[in-house]
Order: C-alpha cells, then sequence, then structure tokens
C-alpha cells in the first residue's frame, strides 16, 4: 500500500466515524447544510480544519442479504493543502484485488479498494472526479464484495455544487 493509500484509509475511517456514526454535535462536528441530495459539514481534527459533504445512494443494487452503510464523501483539509478527496463506503468488504468502477456521464474512473473503502489513486483522479460530480446528473457506483457479490449503486448529483461551494467556502479554498 503506497503512503497515499495509507493515509486515505486512515482519513476516511476517521471521518466515516464522525459523519454516520455520531450525532453532529459530536467531535465538534457541525452542518452547513443540506442541498439536495447532499449535506456538507465542518469538524476539527486535532484542532484543524476539516470541511467536508457526504451522500448516501438513492438506488442500491446487489444480491446480497446484509449490507451496512453505503456513502461517498468529498474532504478538505486546508491545514495538510489537501482538496477534493474522495472516498466511498460500499457497506462491506471489497474483493482483495478488485476495482471500483465510477461512471459519470460518459466518464468512467477507476478507484482502488481497502477492505470496505474505495479511494481514487491520487490527488489528480480526486479533482477529475469532483469535476465530473459538478457537471454531472447521476454517479454509479459498482463494486464486488469478498463472496463476489456484484453492487452497483446510483447516487443523485442535485445539489452537490452547491454543497461543494459551501465546504470550500468554509475551508477557504
Amino acid at each position: 500500500m503506497s503512503g497515499y493509500e495509507g493515509v486515505m484509509k486512515r482519513i476516511f475511517f476517521l471521518i466515516s466515524l464522525v459523519f454516520f456514526l455520531s450525532p453532529p454535535v459530536a467531535f465538534g462536528e457541525e452542518i452547513i447544510g443540506t442541498y439536495g441530495s447532499w449535506e456538507a459539514f465542518t469538524t476539527k481534527e486535532n484542532k484543524k480544519l476539516v470541511c467536508y459533504m457526504g451522500s448516501e445512494p438513492k438506488k442500491a443494487v446487489g444480491k446480497y442479504k446484509k449490507r451496512g452503510k453505503t456513502f461517498v464523501l468529498v474532504t478538505h483539509r486546508p491545514a495538510e493543502k489537501s482538496t477534493n478527496v474522495i472516498s466511498v463506503q460500499a457497506g462491506y468488504t471489497y474483493k482483495k484485488g478488485s476495482k471500483v468502477e465510477v461512471t459519470i456521464g460518459k466518464a468512467t474512473f477507476k478507484l482502488f479498494v481497502s477492505d470496505g473503502y474505495a479511494f481514487t489513486y491520487d490527488a489528480v483522479d480526486d479533482n477529475k472526479v469532483v469535476q465530473a460530480m459538478v457537471r454531472g446528473v447521476l454517479m454509479t457506483i459498482s463494486g464486488i464484495s469478498e463472496r463476489n457479490t456484484l453492487t452497483k449503486d446510483t447516487y443523485f448529483l442535485n445539489g452537490f455544487s452547491a454543497a461543494y461551494k459551501a465546504i470550500s467556502k468554509a475551508c477557504k479554498i
């Protein structure tokens, strides 16, 4: 696992705990607002501002019996000069060595997997995905579980641009 991949895994795990497992008052998290299908937040990590937005799929397809929380996050960490970090929580453990496919309009992106998470390979890819999300209407994310179950989640991108502007303004990006 490269340094970037390890950092992304650690960061995503911490944010996912704050975002979906805790009430808004925990960890100093504050909601900026809800924008269509997206919610925007700020929080502090080691006294440093973090701004992020997330959404859950509006449609989930797959022959699974049990699946945990599924969502996508876009995160800014201005103190680390880190912006537009894309991360996906599958709600299951991905098949080792598999890739996750993100499709927005005619654009397709491949993400690497780490247990139940998927990330872009680098900041260049993060920026490309965010730009496609700004212009897009729907986003589908396809992955394969460790039990070889194919899933296809559909996210609405309505409100994405407004939520993105809100987190960028909050983090002065």
